[in-house]
């Protein structure tokens, strides 16, 4: 009698549960095809892909595909490159979120806050391609907003910017920041939002200024969510923004130097070679360092804190 109702009640769990099971579906068909089928062309990285003889037939070389990555003499500039831009775009992007969002929680007026949000949102969803125009019409040689206003305001000499390197690495790092401040601030205030309101009463009652609240209440609460951002940041840290890098600096042949990264190089490299197993491999090389990564830093995080490890 006991099995009978127990099962009886099981059911009945299935049966109320069936609503979201379906609303599940469609993504979890998305994730299946767009992150777990692609996994079979993992293949592609150790095999010289013979069109004539089909994926599946082609024939096996082993790691000769790394070898493009690894022996060039841009093997060095493009992965220092890679690493330090996205190691500044991690700890700059996350601090100016930060920032971004407690400045808006203060904010009480919605409407205010409303508009500042979507102002601050905007940039996120421009395409990099207009974002490119834009920066270029700031640049331009010969018209560019620089060159034209700013510089002669301040009695300095027009500048070559699509031919000077050294510039570029701050600009990189403005247009990155200036585009995905926005998105991150947003994650951000809504963990703050959530923060009860007693703590901070609590706090002006002993006298607590603003700094302090920020300091002792809005970091120490909000850390589980930097600490998986950050994380699932570092997990990337071998990807590069491929529009940033290539659009933006307008694949200026003068500016590699600082411009470089691994998803350009092996852009380019495929346009000239048309070699898929080399760009399959670099593709590979990719998730694999970025897997390890997120292993290491979730397990240095779980040394100090347990609790905001991932897992």
């Amino acid at each position: 009698m006991a099995n009978t109702t127990a099962q009886r009640k099981r059911r009945f769990s299935l049966r109320r549960y069936i609503p979201l099971y379906i609303m599940m579906l469609p993504g979890l068909a998305y994730l299946i095809i767009n992150n777990y089928l692609p996994l079979f062309g993992l293949s592609i990285a150790f095999k010289d892909i013979n069109y004539a003889k089909g994926i599946w037939n082609s024939d096996w070389v082993g790691f000769k595909n790394f070898e493009y990555l690894f022996k060039t003499t841009d093997a060095y500039i493009i992965t220092r490159n890679t690493l330090l831009y996205n190691a500044v775009f991690i700890v700059l992007g996350l601090a100016i979120a930060i920032v971004i969002a407690i400045l808006l929680n203060e904010i009480r007026s919605r409407v205010a806050r409303s508009f500042y949000q979507s102002v601050i949102l905007l940039p996120f969803l421009i395409s990099m391609i207009l974002v490119s125009y834009l920066v270029y019409a700031l640049l331009s040689v010969d018209s560019g907003f620089m060159n034209k206003t700013i510089l002669p305001m301040l009695g300095l000499d027009p500048v070559t910017w699509y031919l000077e390197p050294k510039y570029w690495p701050y600009i990189l790092t403005i247009v990155h920041i200036w585009k995905g401040a926005g998105y991150s601030c947003i994650v951000f205030l809504a963990a703050i939002i959530s923060i009860d309101k007693e703590y901070y009463e609590a706090a002006e009652l002993d006298g607590a200024s603003k700094w302090m609240q920020i300091r002792k209440i809005t970091l120490p609460m909000i850390t589980p969510i930097i600490s998986m951002l950050a994380l699932l940041a570092i997990g990337r840290i071998f990807y590069s923004d491929f529009g940033l890098f290539y659009q933006v600096p307008m694949n200026s042949g003068a500016l590699y130097e600082t411009t470089n990264v691994i998803d350009t190089y092996v852009f380019r490299g495929l346009m000239q070679l048309g070699d898929v197993g080399m760009s399959s491999a670099a593709g590979f090389y990719q998730s694999l360092v970025g897997f390890v990564l997120v292993l290491v830093s979730n397990y240095i995080v779980r040394k100090f804190d347990k609790d905001n490890a991932l897992f």
